[in-house]
């Protein structure tokens, strides 16, 4: 949500029942979420007999669901394949006080922090990985030399001794 340079964004699931839950990630979070849940996809087309879909198209271009209430702001992330459901399992855990020990990354913990949890098809999968690359990509072009984000303006690139290109 937002314009190029001021842009949240947002992780949102719904379930059958029609409730939407939203956590925010940073950009890069989405970029590296999507670019594991492809090679996951791939790895498991190569071993498993589950039918993976090579590519999908975004099946969903509609703007996020709205009032969008951020639940928590995500700190760290696990993606899994449930082999006996045939799909991807993503979870999303929030900030806390503590470090985040890995072991509470997609275990079942009573005590552990708030999380997210989505279980999706691989087809879903797919769609996901276009539209968040999709969205990714739509941003502000990075700087050919530093790969930093460049501003209508430009910006003082490190690359250039903090000459503004």
């Amino acid at each position: 949500m937002g314009q190029p340079g001021d842009r949240t964004f947002y992780l949102q699931a719904s379930d059958d029942s029609g409730r939407t839950v939203s956590v925010a990630l940073e950009k890069t979070q989405v970029q590296v979420l999507a670019d594991r849940m492809n090679e996951l996809l791939d790895e498991v087309a190569g071993r498993a007999s589950t039918i993976i879909p090579a590519e999908a198209e975004p099946d969903d271009l509609e703007p996020l669901t709205a009032p969008v209430d951020e639940e928590f702001r995500v700190a760290a992330m696990g993606l899994a394949w449930d082999g006996s459901a045939e799909a991807v399992v993503v979870e999303a855990v929030a900030a806390g006080d503590e470090p985040i020990d890995e072991e509470a990354i997609l275990s079942d913990s009573e005590d552990g922090p708030d999380a997210l949890r989505v279980t999706i098809t691989p087809m879903a999968a797919r769609a996901f990985v276009a539209r968040a690359r999709r969205v990714v990509a739509a941003g502000r072009p990075p700087c050919p030399l530093c790969s930093l984000p460049l501003d209508p303006a430009g910006h003082v690139c490190p690359r250039q001794n903090g000459y503004r290109r």
